[in-house]
C-alpha cells in the first residue's frame, strides 16, 4: 500500500542509522525501521486544531482541478487539523446535497476504503451562495462560520480560488466581515500577480492596507513540488555538490518546462498572457532560485527567502537579444490545430507559446554561468526539468570525454540522475556514457509523493511561508522580465517564429542553446533508461537532451 512519507509533507530533514536499512536482495525496496531520528526544520509555527478553511471560487475549476482534491488528499492522509470545517462560497445557487455531489465529483476514486472517507470529508463541507461585490453574502458567509465554530476560538484560512481582478474585493469584504475575532486569519491567493512590475506594485498596494504579509500567502504551485522542495537538500545536504556547484566546475544550466498540449479552447484566456507570463516570469524564475541560492542561515522561512531575493536582486534585466520566442502551428500530419485555430485567437495573434531566454547572475559564484530558460506549449513531450552541464576535463588523456550532467526531473516519474563516464566492460579501455540513476519511483516505491497543493495547503495551515512568495521577491522578479515583455507587446516586428505541433519547438532550438556553451551528446550515443516502477532497468523510450 502506498502511503505518504511525514517527512515529505512537514519538511523534517531525517537521518538515518544505516544499520537499521534493510534491503530486499533486489535492492528494490527500502524498509526503514522506527529508529529514524528527525530534526524539525521548519519555523516553529504549529498548526491550529480548531481550523476552518474557506474556498472562494468553489464552483470553479481551480477548485475543481486542485483545491478540493488536495483537501481530500490531506483528510485521508490525516494531515487536515482535527477539528475542520472546510466551507465552499461562491456565485453559483446550489443546495447543500448539490454541492457535495459536485465534490464528488472532482476527486477520483479507486478504492473501497477512499468511498468511505469521502463520505466523511463530504461531512465537513458546507456551502454559501452570495456575490463577491455585495456585503450581503459575506455577512451571511459570517453568520455561517460563527454559527459552525460556535463558542471555539477557530483560525480562518480563505483560500482565493479566483481571478486576480477580483482579489482586492473579495479579500476587503472577507477582512471587513469575515476576519476571526479570537483567532489568526490566513489568505492564500493565486498567480497571476499582476502582469508586470507597474501592475504587480499597485495589486499590492491595495492589498497591503487589509493583509498584513505574515497574513498573505501567494502560492506558486511549483514551490511545493517534490524534486523542487528537494533542491536545499541535495544542494547544501551534500557536500560533493556543494563544492562543485559554482562558476568554476559549470558550464550552463537549463530549466525546462514542455507541455505537449496546446491552449485547447483557452485560447482567448491565454492570448494576453503568453508562455512568458504564464510560466517563466513565475515557475521556472522559482526554480532558478532554488538552484542558485545561498546557503540560508537556517530553515525559517526568512531566512530562505532573504537568500532567493539576494538572487533576484543580482539578475540583470533580460537582454532582447537572448531571447527566442515561437508560436505552435498546426501539426504536420494536420490531426492537430494550430494556436491562431484556436477559438477566440486572434488571426494576427503574436503571443509566444514558446520562449527560451538566457538569464545571468552577477554575482562571485555565477557571474558568466548562461542560466538557460525554455518553456512551451504543443511541444513532443511533457516534463519539467533541471539540466546542470559541467565543464569539459580540461587537459590529459580524458580531455575529449563527454560532459557530466546533472538532471533533476521534477515532473512526470521524479528523478534525479548523474551522466558519468566510466569503462566499458571488456578488455579494452573504452569509456562509455552511463548515469547514476535515482528514480523516485523505484527507489521510493512505498512512499506516496504528495501533490504540490497538498504540501502547499498543509503550509499555509501550519504558517510556514518558505514555499509561498514574498512581496520583494515577486518585485524583484517582475524588475528581471518586464523590460523584456515591454519590448515583445510594443515591437510589431518582433513575430515569433512557427513551429508544428508537436514538434520539439522553433527549427533554431538547438543552435540557440549551443550559442550558450551547451554541448548536446551525439544522438544514439546516451539514452537514460526511464525504469517502471517495480520492473526491470532498461526501458525503451529515453529523453531528449533538451
Amino acid at each position: 500500500m502506498k502511503c505518504y512519507s511525514r517527512a515529505s509533507l512537514s519538511g523534517d530533514c531525517i537521518s538515518i542509522d544505516m544499520a537499521e536499512i534493510i534491503m530486499s536482495e533486489s535492492n528494490e525496496e527500502i524498509v526503514i525501521a522506527d529508529n529514524i531520528i528527525g530534526k524539525e526544520r521548519s519555523n516553529g509555527v504549529t498548526m491550529n486544531e480548531n481550523t476552518t478553511i474557506v474556498v472562494f471560487g468553489a464552483s470553479g475549476d481551480l477548485a475543481k482541478k486542485k483545491t478540493y482534491p488536495a483537501l481530500f488528499g490531506l483528510y485521508r492522509n490525516e494531515f487536515l487539523p482535527r477539528n475542520v470545517h472546510i466551507v465552499g462560497y461562491a456565485r453559483t445557487k446550489m443546495t447543500l446535497e448539490e454541492y457535495r455531489k459536485r465534490i464528488s465529483s472532482y476527486i477520483k476514486i479507486v478504492t473501497k476504503p477512499m468511498e468511505k472517507q469521502l463520505e466523511k470529508f463530504l461531512e465537513l463541507c458546507t456551502y454559501v451562495s452570495g456575490p463577491y461585490d455585495e456585503d450581503s453574502g459575506y455577512k451571511e458567509l459570517a453568520n455561517h462560520l460563527n454559527s459552525i465554530e460556535g463558542t471555539t476560538p477557530f483560525d480562518r484560512l480563505f483560500y482565493m480560488a479566483l481571478p486576480p481582478n477580483v482579489f482586492v474585493e473579495v479579500s476587503s469584504h472577507t477582512k471587513r466581515l469575515c476576519y476571526p475575532q479570537n483567532g489568526r486569519a490566513k489568505l492564500i491567493v493565486e498567480k497571476p500577480f499582476g502582469s508586470d512590475l507597474e501592475s504587480s506594485r499597485a495589486l499590492q498596494k491595495d492589498l497591503a492596507p487589509i493583509w498584513t504579509e505574515d497574513e498573505l500567502f501567494r502560492i506558486d504551485h511549483y514551490l511545493g513540488k517534490e524534486m523542487v522542495k528537494n533542491l536545499l537538500i541535495v544542494r547544501f545536504g551534500n557536500e560533493f555538490f556543494n563544492a562543485n556547484w559554482n562558476k568554476n566546475h559549470i558550464s550552463n544550466i537549463q530549466i525546462t518546462f514542455k507541455e505537449t498540449i496546446g491552449t485547447e479552447g483557452r485560447g482567448g484566456y491565454f492570448d494576453p498572457t503568453g508562455i512568458i507570463r504564464d510560466v517563466m516570469q513565475n515557475h521556472l524564475l522559482q526554480v532558478l532560485t532554488m538552484v542558485a541560492m545561498e546557503r540560508p542561515i537556517s530553515f525559517s522561512a526568512e531566512d530562505i527567502r532573504d537568500e532567493k531575493v539576494r538572487v533576484l536582486r543580482a539578475i540583470p534585466a533580460i537582454n532582447p537579444g537572448d531571447v527566442i520566442i515561437g508560436q505552435y502551428v498546426a501539426s504536420e500530419d494536420g490531426t492537430k490545430p494550430g494556436y491562431k485555430d484556436d477559438e477566440g485567437v486572434p488571426k494576427d495573434s503574436r503571443c509566444p507559446t514558446f520562449a527560451g531566454m538566457a538569464l545571468y547572475i552577477k554575482n562571485e559564484r555565477w557571474d558568466g554561468v548562461p542560466f538557460i530558460l525554455k518553456a512551451g506549449k504543443a511541444l513532443d513531450e511533457q516534463k519539467t526539468e533541471i539540466r546542470i552541464q559541467f565543464k569539459d576535463v580540461s587537459s590529459g588523456i580524458f580531455r575529449d570525454i563527454p560532459r557530466n550532467e546533472l538532471v533533476i526531473r521534477v515532473q512526470p516519474d521524479e528523478a534525479i540522475y548523474l551522466k558519468i563516464n566510466a569503462k566499458l566492460p571488456g578488455l579494452t579501455m573504452n569509456t562509455a556514457l552511463t548515469e547514476l540513476d535515482l528514480t523516485y519511483r523505484r527507489r521510493f516505491s512505498d512512499l506516496k509523493i504528495p501533490e504540490a497543493y497538498e504540501s502547499l495547503i498543509l503550509d499555509a495551515l501550519k504558517g510556514d511561508h518558505s514555499n509561498f512568495v514574498r512581496d520583494d521577491e515577486l518585485d524583484a522578479s517582475w524588475r528581471i522580465f518586464t523590460p523584456l515583455l515591454k519590448y515583445l507587446d510594443q515591437n510589431t516586428d518582433v513575430v515569433p517564429s512557427p513551429y508544428a505541433y508537436g514538434s520539439r519547438g522553433p527549427a533554431f532550438l538547438d543552435s540557440f542553446v549551443a550559442s550558450y556553451g551547451y554541448v548536446r551528446t551525439q544522438p544514439g550515443a546516451y539514452g537514460w533508461p526511464l525504469t517502471p516502477a517495480g520492473g526491470p532497468s532498461g526501458d525503451s523510450k529515453a529523453p531528449s537532451n533538451l
